[in-house]
């Protein structure tokens, strides 16, 4: 059966709204929501609730765009999420770069991973303009937030996509590129895997950081017993020499393992079991490199965040 989609309003009650907050501290604006939560859901663990909220933003800064913040927590037992929302005009000091204008404190149950990331990546979006975060830090009533809202709802899909999901490349490399170029991109980029496109954009192939040690290490070599004669890697300083000479087309793998943009979460689960990968590329309708989706953040955005 087909599940309801997800609207952020749904679950937004205008009691639970707080406008002209003036507090330069966001760890005190933070307490006045989870305070004004708590007084309108007197089921919950007022002690569990504060520490699981406080503990999550002690890892991780929740200020996701400028002006915008979404401390959140998943709570055993809850039925469906809870909101609270902040409007603090002249913004408090919350761990980010920028002012915290808007926040919005989220719990949702812990069993529903799907709602959790769903409604993040929602309010992520809602928010992404900053111009639209002072025109709701600036409102004077509950009443004109909740309008904002509900007559601005927008459905979501009724689960993840890999769109939710991905995040931009730090990198990408060009056909023509070198092989020392690679080097360089990979050592800033902290990846371990890049796309290689043409000068079009067009999606070519992948280099990864085994692609480069296979091609430091002839494979003839892997069958050595006694690897004593290359224990100062000469195998590398060998490749090294040349690197500024070879390029990434010569050596980059144009058989590889890639998701569409709108394909469901599972289905990149089911590839990342598969395939065994730590990294997969996710790429538009047009065959060009849209983002990547490694296992460690699709797995904390299941499981964590």
């Amino acid at each position: 059966m087909k599940q309801e989609q997800i609207v952020f309003c749904n679950y937004l009650q205008k009691n639970n709204i707080l406008c002209g907050i003036h507090e330069p501290d966001g760890k005190v604006v933070l307490e006045k929501l989870i305070s004004t939560l708590l007084q309108h859901s007197p089921g919950l663990d007022s002690d569990f609730v504060r520490k699981e909220v406080e503990s999550r933003e002690a890892l991780f800064s929740t200020m996701v765009a400028p002006g915008f913040a979404i401390p959140h927590a998943r709570i055993p037992g809850l039925a469906e999420p809870l909101t609270a929302i902040a409007c603090i005009p002249e913004g408090c000091e919350f761990g980010g770069t920028t002012k915290a204008k808007v926040m919005v404190l989220l719990l949702t149950p812990v069993d529903n991973p799907n709602l959790h990331v769903q409604l993040l990546s929602s309010l992520a979006v809602e928010f992404a303009d900053p111009a639209v975060t002072d025109r709701i830090a600036a409102m004077d009533s509950g009443d004109e937030v909740y309008h904002h809202f509900f007559s601005n709802a927008a459905a979501t899909p009724d689960y993840l996509t890999a769109r939710e999901l991905m995040e931009p490349f730090p990198e990408m490399l060009q056909e023509t590129d070198s092989i020392l170029d690679a080097v360089k991109k990979f050592a800033v980029s902290r990846t371990e895997e890049l796309p290689v496109v043409d000068n079009t954009g067009d999606l070519r192939g992948v280099l990864s950081l085994s692609d480069l040690l296979k091609y430091s290490l002839p494979e003839h070599l892997l069958w050595l017993e006694d690897l004593s004669p290359i224990y100062g890697l000469q195998p590398f300083s060998d490749m090294l020499k040349t690197a500024d000479e070879t390029k990434v087309a010569d050596i980059m793998r144009e058989d590889f393992d890639s998701a569409q943009v709108d394909d469901p979460a599972i289905k990149l689960a089911k590839i990342f079991l598969i395939g065994k990968l730590s990294q997969l590329i996710i790429i538009d309708g047009a065959g060009k490199p849209a983002g990547m989706v490694t296992l460690k953040n699709f797995s904390a955005k299941l499981f964590w965040d």
